[in-house]
């Protein structure tokens, strides 16, 4: 792929045929049994036991001890899942009928003004009412501001679906240097880069981010365990990372946004969702 290489994240080992067929790497991670055709996180050092909790993080931890030393110099590497890919820029959608045509498979010339890709942004403020009464109602009593659009800012949200108050505990547990910045960050912005996604051209810069975020998750772990129930709070610390790793790539390095593509390999739909 041009210098580039991008793992597809999957949980399901049917999918093969259609994630090759996009030309980027199968990863195969959760309770399916998954074949040799497949990257998964369960060799090497790893930690694909805490799969339910952590979602996809467990595969980038096996890809940090496992695989990122062994990357060439320069290579572009990214992620994905499979109901989310990276649009391709030069492409009409309506023009073409091959998804892998699509979807982003060469990297751009304007990247090379950039160490990282992260998807577009998914503005919060956006959310409608029914949701804030169904799942908001302890989270705008703790901050009535948040009645106003401007003010649901990402600690807002998080607060609605993953559990009041745990976003600021899990902040108070992370490392000096972004503690203050992170908590600016939730606070004053109402929008993030979406999908838990990003593409990377620097070994050092990922190495870094991976120092940061594993050990801060074994650090929330002290304080959430694992006897989490519902998908809101079992996933906790992949939601954590999904706020996080835009947070710290934009602070630490020069950051490209790239639309996202929904596209359910389960399914045949495809759409480029506005935020």
């Amino acid at each position: 792929m041009n210098n580039l290489e991008i793992f597809c994240i999957c949980i399901d080992n049917r999918l093969l045929k259609k994630v090759r067929s996009t030309n980027y790497t199968p990863v195969g991670l959760g309770s399916d049994k998954f074949s040799s055709d497949w990257v998964t996180d369960k060799e090497g050092t790893n930690i694909s036991y805490k799969n339910k909790f952590y979602g996809e993080q467990t595969f980038h931890y096996w890809f940090w001890k496992n695989k990122l030393n062994k990357i060439e110099k320069n290579k572009w590497i990214g992620f994905c899942g499979y109901r989310r890919f990276w649009k391709n820029q030069n492409s009409n959608i309506e023009k073409f009928t091959q998804f892998n045509e699509k979807i982003l498979q060469t990297k751009d010339e304007k990247w090379e003004n950039y160490e990282v890709i992260l998807g577009d942004k998914i503005h919060l403020n956006n959310i409608s009412w029914i949701k804030i009464i169904k799942y908001g109602k302890i989270a705008l009593i703790r901050n009535p501001k948040s009645i106003l659009k401007k003010n649901r800012n990402i600690r807002f949200h998080f607060d609605m679906f993953h559990g009041n108050g745990t976003l600021d505990k899990a902040i108070d547990l992370l490392n000096q240097n972004d503690r203050e910045d992170f908590k600016t960050y939730v606070r004053n912005n109402t929008s993030y880069n979406q999908g838990n996604m990003f593409i990377c051209r620097s070994k050092e810069l990922m190495n870094k981010y991976y120092e940061t975020i594993f050990p801060w998750l074994e650090e929330c772990e002290k304080i959430f365990g694992f006897d989490l129930k519902g998908y809101g709070n079992t996933r906790i610390y992949g939601f954590l990372i999904e706020r996080f790793m835009p947070f710290w790539f934009n602070k630490y390095s020069k950051v490209l946004e790239v639309p996202i593509i929904y596209h359910d390999l389960n399914k045949d739909d495809l759409i480029l969702k506005k935020h």
